[in-house]
Formats: structure tokens, sequence, C-alpha cells
């Protein structure tokens, strides 16, 4: 990586997690997808039960196949019998793992869901929140990261799904009411009244969509 965009993304890192502190949410910053990951299973103790909402930044850094491989439970609901009891038992795990759609300058989260098993279990549930979020994610306010997740993540995740909506065919949002529509449920995470429930490590690198 450009060194230049190596200092840049560090300098903005530390605003996000100023902007989170003053959230009551934690964040950290990590030089790349190795590090990330060390920050991530330093804060998740042996034996915790962990699932996960989908997120593809999880698995780009190594995360899945590490807990996987470890001394976790770790509840995947892609490979569950019954996914519907998955998500369920979701909501009492020990840590939810996910990314975000967007993520302000000022450290609030944006995301948008389908299911509403993501942003439900973000919102509330779960003891633990842990957010995986490439620096590529970040964006100047509210409006720019609604933006961003309507007119990039929506997209690229309706065409990943193979849905028939009308972002797959244009690449960006209509607005629509489709019944293959993902942009169900929007949750905008401005503060945690629970300290140290909502943590975020920021990644040097351009992770998910």
């Amino acid at each position: 990586m450009n060194e230049n965009i190596f200092t840049r993304n560090e300098k903005l890192a530390q605003k996000v997690i100023k902007g989170l502190n003053s959230r009551n949410m934690t964040g950290y910053y990590a030089a790349s997808a190795e590090e990330a990951k060390k920050i991530a299973l330093d804060l998740i103790p042996e034996g915790s039960m962990v699932t996960m909402g989908g997120g593809m930044s999880v698995h780009e850094i190594g995360l899945v196949d590490a807990l996987k491989n470890g001394n976790y439970n770790f509840l995947d609901r892609d490979q569950a019998e019954d996914k519907r009891a998955a998500m369920l038992a979701a909501y009492d795990a020990d840590f939810f793992l996910s990314s975000c759609n967007a993520i302000t300058e000022d450290g609030i989260l944006i995301n948008i869901d389908g299911n509403a098993n993501r942003v439900s279990a973000i919102a509330q549930g779960p003891k633990k929140v842990l957010f995986i979020v490439g620096m590529n994610k970040v964006c100047s306010d509210v409006d720019g990261g609604m933006k961003r997740a309507r007119n990039v993540a929506a997209p690229i995740n309706a065409q990943r799904f193979g849905l028939d909506t009308p972002c797959t065919k244009t690449g960006s949002c209509f607005n629509c009411k489709s019944p293959d529509t993902i942009c169900c449920q929007f949750l905008v995470t401005r503060y945690s009244r629970h300290a140290d429930r909502i943590h975020v490590i920021l990644v040097n690198d351009s992770l998910g969509f």
C-alpha cells in the first residue's frame, strides 16, 4: 500500500476512534488484516459462544477460520440445519461478529438489512458486538454513509445473492419495493448505552462491500 494512503488511513482512524469513544463504543486500529485478527482474538476469550451476521470482512481477515479451528463455540448459521433457531440463538451469544455498511468520521455506524437478524442483534441481545471495518467504509457524515450503504453495499450484496432488484441491473439504488429488496431495515447506531458492548476494529485495508 502507498505510504501516503497508509498515513492518511492511520490519521483518519484515530479521528473515528475518538468519535466512537465519545459514543460509549470502543475503537481499535489495525495496520493489517493479520493484526486485526490478533486484536479480535485477544478480545474474545476461549470458550466464548460466537456467531455472526454474514459480514464478508470477518471472513477476509481470517477470523472465522481461526474461531472454527480454535477453542470457541462458534455457531455457524450457514451450516445449521435450522437456520431460524441459529439466528435466534445469536441473541444470547457472548460475541456477535459483523461489519458495517458505513461508518462516519465521528463514529456513527450505519447498517441496512433484509431479514433484520443482523441489525436486530447489533441493537440488542448479544453480550458484545465486534465489528471488523475496512477503512474503505469511512464516510464524512450520516448522509454520505447512507448513500454508500444504498448505492455501493446494497447493489453488490443483491448481485452476490442473485436477487431480482433494479440495483442488480444498474448498480445503483432505485429506492425500490421489490419483493427481493434487501433494504428493509435501516439501523443508525449513534450511541451505546451499555459500556464495553460495542467494539470496532478499523483495518487499514479495503474489506467487504
